[in-house]
C-alpha cells in the first residue's frame, strides 16, 4: 500500500507527460520550421519574441503555448492523474487509520539497493510511521483536490497535459521526501520539489514575470540547499551514516563532540543542525530566504495552493520534526529555529497588512504561519508544529482555491481594490472564503484555533533563550493576521463594488468541479481541529505518535502547556483578544469608515512604502548580490572571455595564422612563369650569398 501511494503519482506524471509530448508534437515541429524560416529570412530569433506578450501580471488561463491539440488527450491526462491521486489519497487515509489511529506499528519498506560505497550505505526505502502517515494524508488529500479543481480552472489552457504532469511530479517528489528513510533520499525528494516548483511557477513560460519568478525561487532555494547539503555531509562525518536509525541511536554520544569551523572549535551537532535548518529556511521561506515565495504567485492559482498548503513550503517543517532527536540535543540550534520562526511570523504579517493582490496577501499569510510552525519546533513541541501544518493545509488550500474562484469570476482580476460586493455574485465562494478566514484567524472551535493557540502557549512556557521574544511576535502576528484576513474578505466580498461594470455584471460562480474541492476543504478547516487535538498534542499523544517524534528527558514544554500553574490565565485568551481586535479594526477601516486607510497612508508615507515594498529586501538583495554578480559576469565576459581568451585565442594567434597563410596562399597562382621567376630569384640569391660568403673566407 505504501509503494502504491508513492508511485501512483509518478505513473500519472509519466502518462500525462507522454500525452503532452504526443499532443504537442505537430505544433512543436511547426514552431521549429517557423523559427528556421525566420532565421533564414534575416530575422533570426524573432520567432519566439511574442512569448512575452502575456506579461500583464494576471492569472491568465490563456498564457500558454497556443498549440492546437486533441481535447481527448487533455481529458485523458486529467482523468488519469486525478484518478491516480484519488486512489493514493484513499490509501493514505487507510494508512493513517492503521498506523496513527490504530494499533499498527511503524515499519520500513525496502524498494531497492541504491548506494553502497565502502561503509556508505543509502538504500531506497520507505519509512512509515505516524509522522509519515500525517504527511501522506496532507500531501495526497490537498494534491487530489487541487488536481480536481484544476480540471475546471485550467479548462481553457491548451497545455493541460503538461500542467497535470507537473502537478503529479510535484506530488511524487514530496511523497519521496516524507517517506525517506535516510538523508540522501530526503535530499532527492527535496530537490525534486524544487525542480517541480520551478516548472510549475514558470508554467506560463511566455510571461517574463513567470520566468523571472521561477528562476528566483530556484536560485534562492539553492542558497538554502547548499547549507542543507553541508549539514548532511557533517552529519555523515559525525555519525558515519545517513540512515535515520543509526543516527538517532548514536546522537546522545555525539552531543558534546566538537569540530573546527572557520578556525573555531564548535559543537559539531549544533553546527550540523544549524546547517540543516538553513535548508529549511530556503524551502519553507523563512526570514532572509523568504523573497521567492510571494513571487511564486506568478504560477497558476492551483499551483499556489499546492506549494503553500501541502508540499514545498512544509518540507522544512517536516525535516526538522523528523530530525527531532538531533535538535533536542542541540539547544543553540533550537533557539535559532525559535527566533527565526518568530521573526518570520511577525515580518510577513506586517507586509500582509498593505498588499493588494489577493494571492499575495494569502502568500504572506503562509509565510507568517510557517513562522508559527517553526516557533513550535524551536520550543521542542514538535507535535504542535506538525499539528499546525496539518490544519493549515486545509484552510490555506481553501483560501487559495477560493481566491482562484474569485479570479475566475472577475475575469483574471487580482487587485482587491477593484473588487467589492462579490458576495452577491458568488455567494458559495464567499461562504467558503469566510470559513477559511475564520479558521486562519483562530476563531473558536475551528482547526486554526486549536493549533495556533497551542503554539502561542508553547512559546510562553518554553525555556529556550528567545522564547519571550517569540511569544510577543506570535501574539502580535495573530492580531495582524486577523486584520489583513478580514481586510481581504471585506474588500473582496462586502460593501459597494469598485469593479468595472462589465466585469462585475458578468461575474458568476465557478463550475461544480471547482466548488466541490472548496466544500471538502472547508469541512477539513473545521473538523481537523477538535476531533484530533487530543491525539496530536493532548492526552493521547503517546498512543498517537508512537515514538515518531522525540522528546528529551528535560523537555517539559508540552506538559507545562496543560499545567495551569505554569501557564498564566490570560495567555490562552491573548490570541482570541487579538483576533477580535483585528476583526473590529478591519471592519472600521474598510466598511464603517473606508476613507481612514488612505488618510493613514498619506500621513505616514514612509511606513506605508516600507511595508508595501516588503521591507525593501528585494532591493537590498539586488544591490548586494544581484548587481555585483551581473557586474562580475559582464567583466568576465568582456575582459576575461572577450579580451583575454578571444583576444589571444581566436582573435589573436589563430587570427594571425589565418592572415599569414592567407597571404602565402596567394603565391600559389598556377602560372609556370611565376614559378620560373621565383626560381631565378632563388638562384640569384644563392649565387650572391656564395660570392660574398666565399670572399669573406
Amino acid at each position: 500500500m505504501a509503494q502504491a501511494i508513492v508511485f501512483l503519482p509518478l505513473f500519472g506524471f509519466l502518462i500525462a507527460g507522454l500525452a503532452s509530448l504526443i499532443a504537442h508534437r505537430p505544433a512543436r515541429e511547426a514552431e521549429v520550421r517557423a523559427f528556421g524560416d525566420a532565421d533564414h529570412s534575416g530575422h533570426g530569433g524573432h520567432g519566439y519574441q511574442d512569448y512575452g506578450h502575456q506579461d500583464h501580471g494576471h492569472d491568465d488561463h490563456h498564457a500558454a503555448e497556443p498549440s492546437p491539440h486533441s481535447e481527448g488527450v487533455s481529458r485523458f491526462a486529467e482523468v488519469i492523474t486525478t484518478g491516480f491521486l484519488a486512489i493514493a489519497c484513499i490509501l493514505s487515509w487507510a494508512e493513517f487509520a492503521q498506523v496513527a489511529l490504530g494499533s499498527g506499528a511503524a515499519f520500513r519498506v525496502q524498494i531497492a539497493d541504491w548506494i553502497h560505497v565502502g561503509g556508505f550505505v543509502a538504500d531506497w526505502s520507505l519509512r512509515i510511521d505516524t509522522l509519515t502517515a500525517v504527511m501522506l494524508v496532507v500531501v495526497t488529500s490537498v494534491s487530489m483536490l487541487v488536481h480536481l479543481y484544476s480540471i475546471g480552472y485550467m479548462h481553457e489552457d491548451p497545455a493541460r497535459p503538461r500542467f497535470f504532469a507537473y502537478l503529479s511530479l510535484f506530488t511524487f517528489a514530496m511523497l519521496m521526501l516524507v517517506t525517506s528513510d535516510n538523508l540522501v533520499q530526503m535530499f532527492f525528494g527535496w530537490e525534486g520539489v524544487g525542480l517541480a516548483s520551478y516548472l510549475l511557477i514558470g508554467f506560463w513560460f511566455k510571461k517574463k514575470s513567470a520566468n523571472d519568478a521561477a528562476m528566483k525561487a530556484f536560485i534562492v532555494n539553492r542558497v538554502g540547499d547548499f547549507g542543507f547539503a553541508l549539514g548532511i555531509f557533517l552529519t555523515f562525518w559525525l555519525f558515519g551514516a545517513v540512515s535515520f536509525d543509526p543516527i538517532f541511536a548514536g546522537v546522545a554520544g555525539k552531543a558534546k563532540e566538537a569540530t573546527v569551523f572557520l578556525g573555531y572549535s564548535v559543537p559539531a551537532l549544533e553546527l550540523a543542525c544549524v546547517l540543516l535548518f538553513m535548508g529549511a529556511m530556503g524551502k519553507s521561506a523563512q526570514f532572509l530566504l523568504h523573497t521567492w515565495l510571494p513571487d511564486a504567485m506568478e504560477g497558476p492559482t492551483p499551483v499556489s495552493a499546492l506549494i503553500h498548503a501541502a508540499t514545498m513550503v512544509t518540507a522544512g517543517v517536516f525535516m526538522v520534526a523528523r530530525l527531532s532527536p538531533l535538535f533536542e540535543h542541540a539547544p543553540v540550534a533550537q533557539s535559532v529555529v525559535l527566533v527565526i520562526g518568530a521573526t518570520t511570523a511577525f515580518f510577513a504579517a506586517t507586509v500582509g497588512l498593505v498588499q493588494n493582490d489577493i494571492k499575495r496577501v494569502i502568500a504572506y499569510s503562509t509565510c507568517s504561519q510557517l513562522g508559527y510552525m517553526f516557533v513550535a519546533l524551536g520550543t521542542g513541541v514538535y507535535a504542535a508544529g506538525i499539528y499546525h501544518l496539518f490544519t493549515h493545509a486545509f484552510f490555506k488550500a481553501l483560501l487559495f482555491l477560493g481566491a482562484g474562484s474569485v479570479i475566475h469570476a472577475m475575469h483574471h482580476e487580482q487587485d482587491i481594490r477593484k473588487m467589492g460586493g462579490l458576495a452577491r455574485k458568488i455567494p458559495f465562494t464567499a461562504a467558503m472564503m469566510a470559513i477559511g478566514t475564520i479558521a486562519l484567524t483562530g476563531f473558536p472551535f475551528t482547526a486554526g484555533f486549536y493549533s495556533k493557540d497551542a503554539i502561542i502557549e508553547a512559546a510562553y512556557v518554553a525555556h529556550q533563550p528567545g522564547h519571550v521574544y517569540a511569544f510577543i511576535c506570535v501574539v502580535l502576528a495573530a492580531g495582524m493576521t486577523s486584520f489583513y484576513s478580514w481586510r481581504l474578505f471585506f474588500l473582496t466580498f462586502l460593501g459597494r463594488t469598485r469593479a468595472d461594470h462589465h466585469t462585475y455584471e458578468h461575474a458568476h460562480e465557478s463550475p461544480l468541479v471547482m466548488l466541490v474541492p472548496l466544500g471538502v476543504l472547508a469541512a477539513g478547516a473545521i473538523l481537523a481541529g477538535f476531533p484530533l487535538v487530543g491525539k496530536f498534542i493532548g492526552h493521547d499523544y503517546d498512543a498517537f505518535w508512537k515514538g515518531a517524534l522525540f522528546t528529551g528527558a528535560n523537555n517539559h514544554t508540552l506538559h507545562d502547556m496543560h499545567d495551569s500553574t505554569k501557564l498564566a490565565a490570560w495567555v490562552p485568551w491573548s490570541p482570541l483578544v487579538m483576533m477580535v481586535a483585528g476583526f473590529v479594526l478591519a471592519y472600521l477601516f474598510y466598511l464603517r469608515w473606508p476613507e481612514i486607510p488612505g488618510r493613514l497612508a498619506a500621513r505616514h508615507p514612509t511606513i506605508y512604502r516600507f511595508l508595501l515594498n516588503k521591507w525593501y529586501f528585494d532591493e537590498l538583495y539586488d544591490r548586494i548580490f544581484v548587481r555585483p554578480a551581473k557586474a562580475l559576469g559582464h567583466f568576465l565576459w568582456k575582459k576575461g572571455d572577450g579580451a583575454m581568451i578571444d583576444g589571444f585565442g581566436p582573435d589573436g594567434v589563430s587570427a594571425t595564422v589565418l592572415r599569414v597563410t592567407g597571404r602565402v596562399v596567394r603565391l600559389q597562382t598556377g602560372f609556370v612563369y611565376h614559378y620560373a621567376f621565383a626560381m631565378l630569384l632563388g638562384v640569384a640569391g644563392f649565387v650572391t650569398w656564395y660570392l660574398f660568403a666565399g670572399g669573406a673566407r
